[in-house]
């Protein structure tokens, strides 16, 4: 799929610093694609553990997403509001775990 929108944006631009820019925003655009995975991955562990009922292994979870979801926000990845509403949820959750 990337090489196809390379092609496709490397037509769009009329200049060589619209070509450039295209690839640079390629790059980013695949930079940040990974990021947000991190944090989808990072976010699915702890709900995995909250719903096999597993309190120390949630926590735990927890605590590893936090500083991965708290970078993605400072990176602007995430919006930082979602980030504070995905930690806050998560950690209910887990409190929540009897």
């Amino acid at each position: 799929m990337a090489g196809r929108i390379r092609t496709m944006r490397a037509l769009m631009a009329n200049t060589k610093s619209a070509e450039k820019r295209a690839r640079e925003a390629l790059a980013r655009r695949a930079r940040n694609v990974a990021q947000r995975s991190k944090v989808r991955s990072a976010v699915r562990k702890v709900v995995e553990a909250i719903r096999a009922g597993n309190k120390a292994e949630a926590a735990a979870a927890l605590k590893a997403a936090s500083p991965v979801i708290d970078a993605m926000a400072r990176k602007g990845i995430i919006h930082r509001n979602k980030a504070a509403r995905h930690k806050s949820r998560l950690a209910a959750q887990v409190k929540a775990l009897s």
